[in-house]
């Protein structure tokens, strides 16, 4: 327990603790901070209750979490037991100390967040069995949904770091090349009519590998420093005329949002589900998993029309509902020796579950705009977004009296560039 008054409902639990940078207006640096409850702790206000060698590596200077997650598993292990004694109830040292707690906690609302990690590579992945039954069936039908690879491997596509954006950057409506109507065969060039959100969770890459020498699955837990939530928007009439052959390109290079908090792996260790080993097919040697690593995770999307006076969820999902794990989807990437490094940041896929209220995109919840969705009592409906529509992406899982959350992933749909 911590000496901190936290809230039950409060993302940012003391079982939690996760990493950001943030900066504020009185002192515009970016550096590290830990999410407590209503306030964010100043580790550099801190960083004397730390070890000189993580002091020296991974706080001094550093302006993303770049050192740290680079740093490995027991030095991730040092820091966060450092955290917890500071901030936990039997430690005198930021307790009792009314000038340092005056300094080194900050209240949550003055700081300006920015995003965590220099991010070297972004990979997005298509790894939810239910979601990607429900495009496959919507555009081959239920007798060929899932491509003869899927059940095989992690299927996924190289995306644009420099399109990821934080939490609350607008998202401007794309331009691109779409098909005019359902029977044309010439595109035009036009603002994109599909525009979609995808709920996802990321995870950041830690220590990485050689080139050439692939991350086996005994080692890969140890590669994974944390998860953020993650709205990849996707253009899906740009996509549709793009995609063969090779896949997403302009319709998902437009802007990838992400959580501001990154949630250690360790903090959501107590949320690990039941090993469910996958047999119809087996994986091959170098994906199975002899221990689980799916997480019970809670997550919702609401969206706030411009003239709506809240946001109403329009989807109720989790993350067990993937089928390829994160740590599958790392090993698989670094298969032929594609060399992993700290920051690099990849992406879940569409997160969907099994009834209708847990479709993790408007694709799937219009059903191919052949329904509308209602967002609440607003008595407004949708099929895809709008210009001015908020998406608001939240997740936590559940403890026994506390959370350990996320914050927000937030985006607002901006007009198109006039043509």
């Amino acid at each position: 327990m911590s000496f901190i008054d936290i809230n039950e409902e409060s993302d940012f639990s003391y079982q939690n603790l996760p990493y950001g940078i943030f900066s504020t207006e009185s002192d515009p640096s970016h550096r590290i901070g830990v999410a407590i409850g209503d306030f964010v702790l100043d580790v550099s206000a801190v960083k004397h209750l730390f070890s000189p060698e993580i002091r020296a590596t991974c706080i001094e200077g550093q302006t993303t979490l770049n050192a740290l997650m680079g740093a490995g598993r027991p030095v991730w292990t040092e820091f966060r037991k450092t955290l917890q004694r500071i901030l936990g109830k039997d430690d005198a040292s930021l307790r009792d100390n009314a000038g340092l707690r005056a300094s080194a906690l900050i209240p949550a609302t003055d700081v300006t967040m920015h995003l965590p990690a220099r991010i070297g590579d972004y990979t997005d992945f298509y790894s939810s069995r239910n979601h990607a039954t429900n495009v496959g069936t919507m555009f081959r039908g239920k007798d060929n949904a899932l491509q003869p690879n899927w059940l095989h491997l992690p299927v996924g596509y190289h995306g644009r770091s420099s399109s990821v954006v934080l939490s609350g950057t607008p998202i401007k409506r794309p331009l691109g090349q779409i098909l005019p109507s359902p029977t044309a065969t010439t595109p035009v060039f036009a603002p994109c009519k599909l525009f979609d959100f995808e709920l996802e969770m990321g995870f950041f890459v830690g220590p990485g590998n050689k080139m050439g020498e692939p991350i086996e699955m005994k080692d890969a837990a140890d590669q994974i420093f944390g998860l953020v939530l993650m709205n990849d928007w996707s253009a899906r009439d740009i996509q549709k005329w793009e995609y063969v052959p090779l896949g997403p390109f302009n319709a998902k290079n437009l802007g990838t949002t992400i959580s501001p908090w990154v949630v250690t792996m360790d903090a959501l260790a107590p949320f690990i589900l039941p090993h469910e080993p996958k047999v119809d097919p087996e994986p091959l040697p170098y994906l199975k998993e002899d221990d689980s690593y799916q997480y019970d995770i809670n997550l919702f999307v609401a969206i706030k029309g411009q003239e709506m006076s809240k946001a109403e969820t329009v989807s109720r999902s989790n993350f067990k509902y993937m089928y390829w794990s994160p740590r599958q989807q790392l090993v698989h990437h670094s298969v032929t020796g594609c060399n992993m490094q700290p920051g690099d940041l990849l992406g879940s896929g569409t997160i969907s579950g099994k009834e209708d209220s847990e479709l993790g995109c408007m694709l799937e919840l219009c059903w191919k705009g052949t329904r509308e969705v209602k967002l609440g009592e607003s008595g407004e409906v949708r099929k895809f977004l709008k210009d001015g529509d908020d998406v608001i992406i939240t997740g936590y899982a559940q403890g026994m009296g506390y959370r350990v959350g996320f914050g927000e992933c937030t985006g607002k749909v901006l007009p198109a560039n006039k043509i």
